[in-house]
């Protein structure tokens, strides 16, 4: 039998809902994921302080959601490995380190572009003060 067909805009919705779904998981079980909220919140602030240009904030923006995405890809790939791999295995322990380092080096990226951006603002609030 087939399956009913759902209408493309309800269907779209519901892929929304699972995304969102996914991201509220990931935010309550993976502390990192809540210590990248927290910088977010942080840099955004920062931003809005200081100023920042439109193309400082689009920079601002790709980073912070490349950290985002990398921590959700590791956290996905966690529980898949930890499906198909309940023991410790050498290639599951692997799997799940290169994961962590994708996630480092989006970390680094994402602070790189912040430093680029705000060392200017932070040399400048510096000198202006008495």
């Amino acid at each position: 039998m087939e399956k009913p067909q759902v209408p493309f805009i309800k269907g779209r919705l519901n892929s929304f809902g699972y995304a969102l779904k996914g991201i509220g998981s990931a935010f309550r079980s993976e502390l990192n994921l809540r210590w990248h909220a927290l910088s977010t919140v942080l840099v955004m602030g920062a931003g809005f302080y200081a100023g920042l240009s439109i193309i400082e904030w689009v920079c601002l923006f790709f980073a912070i959601g490349l950290v985002w995405m990398a921590e959700l890809f590791n956290t996905a790939l966690e529980v898949v490995v930890d499906l198909v791999s309940p023991e410790a295995h050498p290639l599951a322990g692997k799997a799940k380190d290169i994961a962590a380092g994708a996630v480092l080096v989006a970390s680094i990226t994402a602070a790189l572009v912040g430093l680029l951006i705000f060392i200017p603002y932070l040399a400048y609030f510096l000198e202006k003060r008495p």
